[in-house]
């Protein structure tokens, strides 16, 4: 789910080009589209007084103020946060293969970029448990999609599927005191917190969060259709170098992620890791949605 803030030029049906699951919501894409983003039928624009933070292009902001300035590579509690991640990724969520045993769902990036093809893998019980910043749960994982590797995590500040108030990765204010939800490495010294979350207002980001509440949470069968403002708190933790910061929200280099591909794609396709790239096509047909975000592009005005 790129969202970055860079300046780049995309047209709106490739911004439409977001996650994905296996649920058919056949009363969002129908119902929905005819109301063409306007309320006629009862249902959210895509841009209202709600939120005036919402943009058409990418768009992204921090969930704390001056929250990464705090933060440091070579912090014990960040050193430790991220060996946990890379033992994680390399134990239990290595692939794609694994990462489908393991319960992840495919959540491919809204926009459609040749320098950071990577895509997110989500998986919906993490995302609806008691845990945040749990190394052992990511409620997703960032997979190259040449090598079809992982390479990060993405956590999401929620907590049995309700957004939270994303907890520090370690420091505190000037008494002390620290989140009560800071899970590795916490500390009371008087430092500045590192709490490198951000969220997403600009339409690809809100449209991903709303299409995997559909998808995956089924929102719409309690009538839940509104897209929302913005998406909860984020935080990625990359396992491989990125000459940034180990919570840097772009992609690192291509050249970082440069690994030798899976071994096997772990499920039956005719594409190979390291000569097709991971997308919807090379996917068994249980991980394909029968209605792809790209065929709710009525939703959005004007298209």
């Amino acid at each position: 789910m790129h969202d970055g803030t860079d300046d780049v030029t995309v047209s709106r049906r490739t911004l439409l080009r977001a996650s994905a699951g296996t649920a058919v919501f056949s009363a969002v894409g129908v119902g929905s589209a005819e109301a063409n983003g306007s309320d006629a039928t009862g249902t959210t624009p895509w841009f209202d007084d709600r939120c005036p933070d919402a943009t058409l292009e990418p768009n992204m902001g921090h969930c704390v103020e001056n929250g990464m300035e705090g933060c440091a590579d070579d912090h014990p509690a960040t050193t430790e946060l991220r060996s946990g991640v890379q033992t994680a990724l390399e134990e239990r969520y290595s692939d794609v293969g694994a990462l489908i045993d393991e319960g992840y769902q495919p959540y491919f990036d809204t926009l459609d970029r040749e320098d950071d093809s990577y895509s997110h893998w989500i998986n919906p019980e993490y995302v609806g448990d008691d845990a945040v910043l749990d190394p052992e749960r990511p409620e997703s994982v960032l997979v190259d999609d040449e090598s079809w590797r992982s390479i990060g995590v993405m956590f999401v500040a929620t907590r049995n599927g309700e957004r939270i108030e994303p907890p520090a990765v370690y420091g505190g204010d000037a008494s002390g005191e620290t989140a009560d939800d800071a899970p590795i490495g916490a500390t009371a010294e008087p430092e500045s917190p590192c709490s490198p979350w951000h969220y997403h207002s600009g339409l690809p980001g809100r449209f991903a969060w709303w299409y995997y509440q559909q998808a995956y949470e089924r929102d719409f069968a309690d009538g839940d259709i509104d897209l929302p403002c913005r998406t909860p708190c984020m935080l990625h933790v990359w396992a491989v170098d990125h000459p940034e910061s180990v919570y840097a929200h772009d992609a690192p280099p291509a050249e970082n992620r440069d690994r030798e591909p899976a071994a096997e794609a772990g499920f039956e396709t005719d594409a190979e890791p390291g000569s097709d790239e991971l997308d919807w096509d090379v996917l068994p047909d249980e991980l394909v949605p029968e209605r792809r975000p790209e065929d709710l592009a009525a939703l959005v005005p004007g298209l």
